[in-house]
């Protein structure tokens, strides 16, 4: 199979390119701009592999995607604004990517009868839920920028497989973490911050719970939907492992060796989410499971960032 991978150049984005070059026999185009979150060094081995092509562009740059899709059977689309607090200073940059660029993706798509687009998404699309877990027959209620841009990107992509029957395929992950993740990302800013010595600010009380994955389970799952998924369905991903904003800073502490004195207390983000997990039944009968623990996780992490 030939893959156009958007953001590939980014955190998620390069895990699941290498694992494709290391694990399938798929040629890939990396698709990436490289702004603040993207960049080469994550990629760093694979510039010249005989199976991968980079190519620096914007996916809103309409004649150079319809170019890049011509030569492809799939579409992997992982190039997002991604920051919810980014998303709250300002939302203009998350419409234009999130959105408009993901309409010229579909466009393209559709033109060069692609057989296969997989939309990246987020558990955040759903809101926050206070008990239970959500299927993927929930409704949608984003409560900042961020997620609301990510949900009309879903909407959109959904929208042209029922009107144009695109083969359209929608992932929502829960919190990634591992190599190669953005400092300004809570799991490596804690790790960096603890082993300077440095304060750990905990939004609120530190009751917030996210569900957290390991990225390359996340990348296996990627795969398994790409190949084994059915169009027109969407695949939550996740991992069981709840764990609240205090709890996920206690751990780091004890794994660099830091002190709890460290973790400052600040105020609350604005909408924060209380909650989030995901039931992922779906695909688990793909014949996919998560492999991490959150503590296995976290120690590959921490080795990674110190």
């Amino acid at each position: 199979m030939r893959l156009l991978v958007t953001g590939g150049a980014g955190f998620i984005g390069s895990n699941f390119v290498r694992h494709i070059l290391e694990n399938r026999d798929d040629s890939v185009v990396t698709l990436d701009a490289l702004t603040y979150a993207g960049s080469l060094d994550n990629l760093a081995g694979y510039e010249d592999h005989p199976r991968h092509t980079f190519v620096e562009g914007d996916i809103r740059d309409q004649e150079l995607v319809e170019e890049l899709m011509a030569d492809v059977d799939a579409v992997v689309n992982f190039a997002a604004e991604s920051h919810v607090d980014r998303s709250i200073e300002g939302a203009k940059s998350f419409i234009t990517t999130n959105v408009q660029g993901t309409q010229v993706l579909l466009d393209a798509a559709l033109e060069a009868d692609i057989d296969r687009f997989l939309q990246i998404s987020t558990d955040e699309v759903y809101g926050q839920i206070l008990d239970g877990i959500f299927s993927e027959d929930d409704k949608l209620n984003p409560r900042n920028p961020y997620a609301a841009t990510k949900a009309s990107a879903d909407l959109l992509a959904k929208s042209y497989q029922t009107t144009h029957d695109l083969p359209v395929l929608i992932t929502r992950t829960c919190n990634n973490f591992g190599p190669r993740q953005h400092s300004e990302k809570l799991i490596p800013k804690f790790i960096q911050n603890a082993a300077a010595g440095k304060e750990l600010p905990v939004y609120g009380d530190g009751s917030n719970v996210r569900e957290w994955i390991y990225v390359e389970d996340n990348c296996r799952a990627l795969d398994v939907v790409l190949r084994e998924g059915t169009p027109r369905e969407i695949y939550n991903i996740g991992s069981g492992e709840e764990r609240t904003n205090l709890e996920v800073a206690e751990a780091i502490l004890a794994a660099v060796g830091g002190s709890e004195d460290q973790i400052t207390f600040v105020d609350d983000r604005a909408g924060h989410d209380q909650r989030y997990a995901l039931e992922y039944d779906k695909l688990t009968k793909l014949g996919w499971e998560p492999s991490w623990s959150f503590e296995e996780g976290l120690e590959q992490a921490v080795d990674y960032y110190l």
